[in-house]
């Protein structure tokens, strides 16, 4: 069986944190844990007309992919909530494919 993972966009990630609700909300996980959480990075100046400023939703130790929505058919709940469309959910080699070639994607495979 092909292991899966979750491939993020990150830079169309607008830091909205409905990600993060979502799964605290799905897990019913206490305020301060979080199953994905939201690293935000930056704001700080690189050159006159540059800025690092990022959103990258990181999954913890916690994540499990929404294996009991997953088992019914449905995708992770903070793929499903993902106010700017920038996550997908699907097989490992499947997902490391769309990487090629893009500047800013991470891929995750917690266990």
């Amino acid at each position: 069986m092909a292991q899966n993972g979750l491939l993020i966009n990150y830079q169309y990630c607008t830091g909205c944190h409905s990600c993060e609700v979502a799964c605290q909300m799905e897990h019913k996980l206490p305020v301060d844990q979080w199953g994905i959480k939201l690293a935000e990075i930056g704001p700080w100046q690189i050159s006159e007309e540059k800025w690092q400023y990022e959103f990258i939703p990181i999954p913890t130790d916690q994540c499990d992919l929404c294996a009991d929505r997953v088992a019914k058919g449905k995708k992770p709940t903070c793929v499903k909530h993902c106010q700017s469309l920038v996550m997908e959910y699907g097989p490992v080699e499947e997902l490391a494919k769309k990487i090629n070639g893009q500047p800013k994607m991470v891929l995750f495979a917690p266990k």
